[in-house]
């Protein structure tokens, strides 16, 4: 499928929609990650980072072969190195598609969705299913590290600022540091969008008051939540150079889905699905 350069062409975001309640995969709206990956320096197939988006859709209900409702939340992994990022508001349409259509069980509805979403990102996507009559559980805590939003900063930019990175001259550390300050915009809509941001690395040792308001810098800037990762990954791994990184977000739920992506030298295992507490 070719995608116009301007997502907001063809887009259901920001325009007045008519909901689907029947099984509708067309809805599905597959974004390029190389229009924003262009910006960012990253050319051809050998990316900086491996990680994938983790999504969490919390309104999934179809019906069972006697019209009965059936409810459940799902995860998605979308990995990093696929062509395409889903739009959110497209998947949220795709996803009330299945309200009024019968499947024969929670496997089928699950196949449905591995099948829709691969071929809208262009690569394999993980999907689970939980039925609520399981009575699954979430995990919600906090990261293992510094929280930064005590320190006392003074703040003035509001669009991303990577010149605010730097590190010190003392021996490698490793650790983990966090703030819930990140906050950016919808690319089209112009929507907020929250989130906790993790940092891990090894290197020299982070300037934490300059990394927050850089962290805070992004309060104004408009772009999806992947390409935000995406940006302040490349940001440390050049103003910072450290021997290895790994940057999480997880984004507070809009229209029944959070999107959490993580991005990593390699050296860091992959973030689990523990919610931060907004979410």
């Amino acid at each position: 499928m070719t995608q116009p350069t301007d997502p907001s062409i063809l887009s259901p975001l920001g325009k007045p929609t008519e909901y689907r309640a029947t099984y509708a995969p067309e809805l599905l709206y597959p974004i390029p990650r190389q229009l924003k990956r262009d910006e960012l320096g990253i050319r051809g197939e050998a990316l900086p980072f491996v990680g994938e988006d983790l999504w969490n859709a919390y309104e999934l209900s179809w019906l069972n072969a006697k019209g009965k409702p059936q409810v459940a939340v799902a995860t998605f992994r979308v990995p990093a190195n696929s062509p395409n990022l889903v739009e959110s508001k497209s998947l949220k349409l795709y996803l009330n598609s299945f309200n009024q259509t019968a499947f024969a069980d929670a496997a089928a509805v699950e196949a449905a969705l591995v099948g829709d979403l691969a071929a809208a990102a262009g690569a394999p996507v993980g999907v689970q299913i939980a039925v609520l009559t399981g009575q699954p559980q979430a995990a919600v805590g906090y990261p293992d590290g510094v929280l930064l939003d005590e320190l006392d900063i003074a703040c003035d930019r509001y669009q991303p600022a990577p010149d605010l990175l730097a590190t010190g001259n003392g021996p490698v550390v490793e650790e983990t540091l966090y703030s819930h300050l990140l906050k950016s915009n919808c690319l089209v809509t112009g929507q907020p969008d929250w989130a906790m941001v993790v940092i891990r690395y090894r290197g020299r040792p982070i300037d934490r008051a300059g990394l927050l308001r850089y962290i805070v810098s992004f309060r104004e800037h408009n772009e999806f939540h992947e390409q935000c990762v995406e940006r302040i990954f490349c940001d440390i791994t050049r103003r910072c150079t450290p021997e290895a990184l790994a940057v999480h977000a997880r984004y507070t739920r809009r229209g029944g889905l959070d999107i959490n992506p993580f991005r990593s030298s390699g050296e860091f295992p992959a973030a689990g699905n523990t919610r931060e507490i907004r979410q």
